[in-house]
Parts: structure tokens; sequence; C-alpha cells
């Protein structure tokens, strides 16, 4: 077992909660090392084995002076660790030189297709989640800072009407950033939308980064993440075959034959914003990392457990900042008329690291790590030159204790994810796209801290692992610039709840992780995920539903059933011979000694994601209609087939008449209706019976 740090989502401030995790690494066995051969390979220790990492080559400090160096189509800059190269005045990053490697980017590509920022964008009224990609080309290069210690650079496009229909209607303000002594670039960028420019939508936004296929084989995003993969060319036909979507891509016949018959899906690669804080790419020819490193998710929309991209197949490298992923058209930004909007996104650190002699290139990761803690300490960064960009002098910090009143009993919200999100409606957060937010954990004692919050005005939210419901704080909260703490006191959190609990199924905790999640089909495996902490992350784990349950669907009996191993993680549609689907119900049946039959009874239920899903409860009559409760048709997730284990939240508080019950067996039925496709579905957070909050003299 080794010690992982996870990324902090809280900032420094000592009240916060450490988020210390204990995991088991389950990789390729094997010495430390690299081994030669048409491909430079990495091979990860035994947890065992494990030793000290080699120490990774130094900056120097100070370094030579930033230069800045002005060709035909080209600028460059150089501090004597790494020289960049951008095209003028379109504001790609075409070269990056490092520790002896002319380009680490893929010189293959053309110039505009290896580093980069891009939008996906549409007109509005446009339905779903593809639109037109832009890359955001600038039309001006502006030198804003020049001396020995800093070159910033702005690339520019200002929109007008000329342009309409052919590029997203922002303007757009571009940033790259190098300093004295930095091994690494620092980019952000300013998107700007005027009250009278055209309504319209944007689907995603991104940095990405195109890598040497012929030097970066190794992928790393966690301790127990990371592995060596396979080359872009495996994915194509006749190498690869193609599965139920484009993304994911069985190796038949591999270049290296030890990936023969794995699947590669970048879905499985993905991780939860709080999570996202470095990840990148191992080459071996010479010893080198190239690294994503995020310092804040202020800027990220959903909140802390939003999931997106990060590295896959290519090489690539992703930072995204807005998508659709995992949730669907509820997190596209959507602009009507005479809105104006403005948001920086970044900076984020491309950090390269290399090694000084011999060593274990895998330790680069570790110096990775260490390298985001020191990023993360200084944000916000002090350097930005745009004034859009907020110092730490004009931000604000609020603070208190969070307690949880469940059962006329108070609790510190030990754990609880409390956070500042734009102003809105109860859980508002996990849809915002627009602004900003601001995450912290609260301490065992319920005590929370939120450092570095921009001006402007917010709601305070909060949920508390282990409670159902989210918290909204009843206020506004102020941010003025000028810096001011503020202490909010107690707050108290009462989650829902209407009665004592008869039973229930599953943790409070919006992931599906508890319940049981089967081995993958053999001919569908991914090794990294073989013995591993997420399992779910395997392709086609779907279609074994049927295959546990074939001649009928799942029943669960409170009090014998166990639901780590009799709650299938995903209640989903059964195919039928003719590859149709068709909706599938799962029982639940208890027994009750007695029933009050004019009090109301309460089922409590926590959905963890949905997909095109439509969830009917009926007590007692599979048949009845209407049934006594339906969630209508929700979520467009897709979580199932993108190997997540939650999407969107979704809790639901359902008044169950004494009428419908009965002494002895009473049976739930629950139905999911739509059947389209074997990605409908949904999954279960949650589920909690109650009985009345008091007894009333007709019993049965």
């Amino acid at each position: 077992m080794i010690l992982c740090l996870s990324h902090s989502i809280m900032g420094s401030d000592r009240k916060a909660l450490p988020v210390l995790i204990l995991m088991t690494v389950f990789l390729f066995s094997g010495s430390p090392s690299f081994t030669s051969g048409s491909r430079a390979r990495v091979t990860v220790p035994r947890i065992e084995e494990a030793q000290s990492p080699a120490s990774p080559r130094p900056s120097a400090a100070p370094g030579p002076a930033v230069q800045l160096v002005f060709k035909e189509q080209h600028v460059v800059l150089d501090n004597g660790i790494l020289q960049v190269t951008l095209s003028n005045p379109e504001g790609s990053v075409t070269g990056i030189q490092y520790n002896g490697i002319d380009n680490v980017l893929e010189v293959e590509n053309g110039e505009s297709n290896r580093g980069y920022w891009d939008v996906v964008w549409s007109a509005a009224g446009t339905n779903g989640t593809k639109g037109k990609l832009d890359r955001l080309e600038g039309t001006k290069l502006e030198v804003i800072v020049e001396n020995e210690d800093q070159v910033e650079l702005s690339f520019t496009r200002t929109w007008n009407f000329s342009l309409s229909g052919t590029v997203v209607p922002i303007n757009v303000d571009k940033r790259f950033v190098l300093l004295r002594g930095s091994s690494g670039l620092y980019t952000y960028a300013v998107y700007e939308h005027l009250a009278e420019w055209p309504a319209f939508i944007i689907d995603n936004t991104r940095t990405v980064f195109k890598l040497r296929k012929d030097k970066f084989h190794y992928m790393a995003m966690a301790d127990n993440r990371q592995r060596y993969m396979p080359l872009p060319d495996d994915r194509e036909a006749p190498r690869g075959q193609a599965l139920a979507y484009p993304e994911a891509v069985r190796l038949v016949d591999p270049m290296e034959p030890e990936f023969k018959g794995e699947v590669d899906d970048k879905y499985q690669y993905s991780c939860e914003s709080k999570d996202i804080s470095v990840h990148g790419w191992i080459s071996s020819d010479p010893p080198t990392g190239f690294w994503q490193i995020t310092p804040s998710i202020e800027f990220r929309s959903g909140g802390p457990t939003k999931q997106f991209l990060t590295s896959h197949v290519g090489p690539t490298s992703l930072n995204v900042f807005l998508s659709a992923h995992y949730s669907g058209e509820d997190l596209v930004m959507k602009f009507g008329p005479d809105e104006p909007w403005k948001k920086v996104f970044g900076p984020v650190f491309v950090y390269l690291n290399s090694l000084m002699g011999d060593g274990d290139p895998t330790s680069l990761w570790e110096d990775a790590k260490q390298q985001f803690i020191a990023e993360e300490q200084k944000w916000p960064y002090s350097f930005p030159a745009s004034e859009d960009f907020m110092p730490a002098d004009q931000r604000g910090k609020v603070s208190g204790r969070l307690l949880v009143l469940d059962r006329e009993e108070s609790l510190p919200a030990t754990g609880a994810y409390v956070g500042l999100s734009p102003t809105g409606e109860i859980g508002s957060w996990q849809r915002e796209t627009k602004g900003y937010q601001f995450w912290t954990r609260a301490d065992v004692d319920g005590l929370f801290s939120i450092t570095n919050i921009r001006p402007g005005d917010y709601n305070l939210f909060a949920w508390v692992p282990g409670f159902m419901g989210d918290y909204k704080y009843q206020y506004t909260v102020t941010i003025s610039p000028v810096g001011l703490d503020i202490d909010l006191s107690d707050l108290i959190y009462k989650p829902p709840r209407n009665g004592p609990t008869f039973w229930e199924i599953g943790v409070p905790d919006r992931t599906a992780a508890e319940f049981y999640v089967p081995d993958p089909n053999p001919l569908y495996i991914n090794k990294l995920y073989i013995n591993h902490p997420d399992r779910f992350r395997q392709y086609g784990l779907w279609e074994r539903y049927a295959e546990l349950y074939p001649d009928g669907d799942l029943v669960y009996h409170v009090g014998s059933s166990d639901y780590r191993k009799d709650w299938f993680f995903t209640q989903v549609t059964r195919k039928r011979e003719n590859n149709t689907y068709e909706g599938t119900t799962w029982q639940i049946k208890f027994m009750l000694e007695a029933v009050n039959i004019s009090a109301a009874y309460t089922l409590q239920v926590a959905l963890a994601t949905a997909h095109v899903s439509e969830l009917q409860i009926r007590f007692n009559n599979p048949d009845k209609n209407p049934p006594l409760f339906t969630t209508g048709i929700i979520g467009k997730d897709n979580t199932i087939a993108r190997h997540g284990i939650h999407g969107l939240y979704w809790n639901y508080t359902i008044t169950v008449p004494g009428t419908e019950l009965a002494m002895g067996e009473n049976t739930i039925f629950l139905t999911q209706t739509k059947s389209e496709s074997p990605f409908q579905g949904v999954m279960y957070d949650y589920i909690r019976f109650e009985g009345p909050s008091y007894d009333r003299p007709n019993h049965r």
C-alpha cells in the first residue's frame, strides 16, 4: 500500500480536510526500468520494490533571461530550459524544444494541430452537444510583457457581424507566459461575449497537446492509473475493431502483441474535476515528462465531481474546462439575446521534466506531483498581466462550520463538500457553467474555509457524504474586491427525512460504487482495471446484466440480500433476440409487522445518474396505472457507455400512503421504461424506506 495525495480542491488553508486516500496499485509488475527495443517501454515496479525516485533535472535558478525572437510566421520564447514556438498571429503552439528533443509535439501533424485552444459551438436553438469546432486562431499578436524575467504574449481575435456563422461569436484573448528559470509554459484565455451579439451555445472548450507518438508511450494520471499505452495506429482497421461506438476499439492485431485483445477507449481515463491536478506522458528516450498541471478548478464547470477527459492514446493531453460528458445538454453554455459574458480560463501550466543520469523514468510522475503542489501554493498567480485575472489581494475568504441535523441529532458535517457557486436553486452548482466555483472540504468538526474567491455574488452550497440531498445557505454571499474575510459561523443542514428508517440500500455518496460491479467479458478487458478500485471502467459491463439475470430481473430481499453482491450497479435495458431492447423491472421485497393505513410512509430515492430514462415506482401491484411515482424522462448523462460510476445527481422524496402497504411481505417494483438502446438506464445512489413520523390508531 502507498499513501496517495489526491488533488486538494480546498486550497492550502490548514482548516481544510486533507484528502488522503490509501490506494493499492494494480499495475504491470516487474523491475523499475525501461527496456530497449523498437519501442522503449516503461515497467512499473511492484509496490514492495518501489524505491526513492531518481532526482529530476533541476531548473536553473534564476537562469538565463527570457528571450523573445520574431521570425517570418512564428514567434519563439526561450529561457534556456525550453524553447517554445508559436504561429504568428494564430497563436498555435507549433513546437516545444526540451531536453535534447527538437520538438516534443507531433511533427507529422500540421502546425495548427499540435498545441492549441479550441471551442465546440453552435447557433442558439441547436439541439444536442455536437457543434462546430473552432481552433480560436488569433488575428493579432501583441507583446504584453517583455523583460528578463517574463514574456507574456497575447493572441487575439475580435468578433464582428461579418463573421456570423463562421466562428464562435466571442472575443478571444489567448495568453502564453514564459518565466525565467521555469521548466514550463503557462497559458490562459479570456472569452468575452457582448450583449448585442447573437445568442449561441458552447458545448466544449479546452487546451490540447498532441505529442510525438515515437517518443511518448507511457501515460499517468494517478498513482494507480498509469500504464504503457498502445499506438494510435493500433486503433485503425484492420489492427483495431470498432465496438459499440467509435471511441471504443478492440485491439485485434496491435503492433505490440501484449495489447492483443485489450479494449482502448478514451473514456476509461476520465477523472473527476477535483482529481485532475496533473496528468501527462513519459518518454524513455531521453527520459522526459510532459504534464498539464491545473492549480485551481475555479474556472471548470459543474463543480468538483464533474468528470472530464484527461489523456488518451495519441499520445494526446487534454485540459477540459467545459464539456457535456457525463451530463448531456445540462452542462452546455446557452447564451440568450442581450446576455453579456466574460470569463478567464486558467492559467494552467504545461510542465516538462527530465532526469539527471540513470534513474527510473516513472519518478518523473512523482516530480510532477510535487510541481503541482508548488503551483497550487502559488495560486492565484501574481504574474498574469490581464486585468481580468484577479490577484490575491482582490479575492475574499468565507469560513464557518456546517452541522447536520438528522433524527433530532446534530452532527458535524465531516468531509462535507462546501462551495460557492453563482446564485441559483438548491443543487444548481452541478449544472452551472458560466461563472466560477470555489470548493473546499470540511474537517472532522465540520469547519470549512474557502479561500481565493473572486469578487461577485454567490450562493453557498454543500453536500455531505453519508446524507442525502443538497444544502443551500439562505442568503447571498457577496465577495467584494478588497479581500475581506467572511465568517458565517454555524450552519445547519437538515437532510431529507420524514420518519424513522425501516431499511436502506446503499450508501448516500452520489455514486453507485458500493454496488455489485461484475467482472468484464474476457474479450473486452483493459488490463489496468483488473483488480482495481475503478473496476467499473471496463468496457461492456452493461451486457453482463442479462448474462447474470437470464430468466428474470433482479429481486432484492431486505434482510437477507447484500447490496454489495446482490444489487447490480446499473439498471439497464435487456437485449432481445431481434436486436431490440426492453425495459427492466427490479423488485425490492420487505416485511412489515404492522401497517398504519392512515399514515404516510416515505421512500427516499437518490440516483447517481440517468440516461434518457423514466423510473416508475409501484407498490405491491406491478400493473397499477398510473404508478405511484414517476421521474418522467430524465438525464442525458451517457454514463453507462462512458464507463462512469455517476453523472448528475437526482434525489426524490416519495410519499407512500399506508393504503399501499400490507402486513407481511411487500414488494416495490422499480421499472425503467425506456428501451431504445443498451445505454439507457439509471444508477442508484441510495434507497431508504421510512416509517410514519408518528403513529395513528388505524392499524391493519
